[in-house]
């Protein structure tokens, strides 16, 4: 069997329920480390480069959505392999053309560490930019949703935030959301496990059933 090494080394890349692969690193606001985060969400995110137009518009987007983020317990970290005073020149130039401050701490990820962990790496394009990744990971450390972008397409912010409400609200009320779901409409319950359960279910008066494995509720 031949021998794997260091540049052929596999790469297990973090899953959904996984825990969040670990960092220490510079960015535009110093070192800082994933222990940083422990008991808040953050949301670690790539871009292929800095001063390129897309990339521009999804930072400053990024930036708009900040406020209501924190308010959600959430933080937002960016990440390209470029460097640290590359970052610090591209933030300086967006808020002299667009009046736009970022507020959050962008990775100057130049050795491709952190990249590689989390997978933000596209090999089979031939390129060394990272995609446009989005992981959210909550306050134990752990990934609950990854989503990628292809480099043509900017993302939409109100679905990252959408979709952080959503997780939040499944885990303090042990719920689901359908398709759709925005803060305030009703949840999808859980199916019920027993025939006496289901039974009680569809004569329950909190509970708007389509059948007995589909109902939903007001929380």
């Amino acid at each position: 069997m031949e021998e794997t090494t260091n540049s052929e080394k596999v790469i297990s890349l973090p899953r959904i329920g996984d825990k969040a692969p670990k960092f220490k690193i510079e960015t535009t606001h110093g070192m800082i480390s994933s222990e940083d985060y422990k008991g808040k969400w953050f949301i670690l995110f790539s871009h292929p480069s800095d001063f390129t137009p897309v990339c521009t518009t999804e930072f400053i987007a990024f930036q708009e959505i900040y406020p209501e983020l924190k308010e959600l317990n959430t933080e937002l970290i960016g990440l390209s392999i470029d460097s640290v005073h590359s970052h610090i020149a591209w933030a300086r130039n967006i808020e002299e053309n667009f009046h736009v401050k970022l507020e959050f701490p962008i990775i100057a990820d130049l050795n491709k560490e952190v990249a590689v962990s989390y997978g933000m790496l596209m090999p089979e394009g031939g390129s060394t930019e990272t995609s446009r990744a989005v992981f959210v990971v909550d306050g134990e450390q752990i990934v609950r949703a990854i989503i990628y972008y292809p480099l043509s397409t900017g993302r939409n912010m109100q679905e990252i935030v959408r979709l952080v409400k959503a997780l939040q609200t499944t885990d303090e009320h042990q719920v689901a959301t359908p398709a759709n779901w925005n803060p305030g409409e009703k949840v999808i319950v859980k199916p019920p496990r027993t025939q006496e359960e289901a039974e009680n279910r569809v004569n329950n008066s909190d509970y708007e059933c389509v059948d007995w494995y589909f109902c939903k509720k007001h929380i």
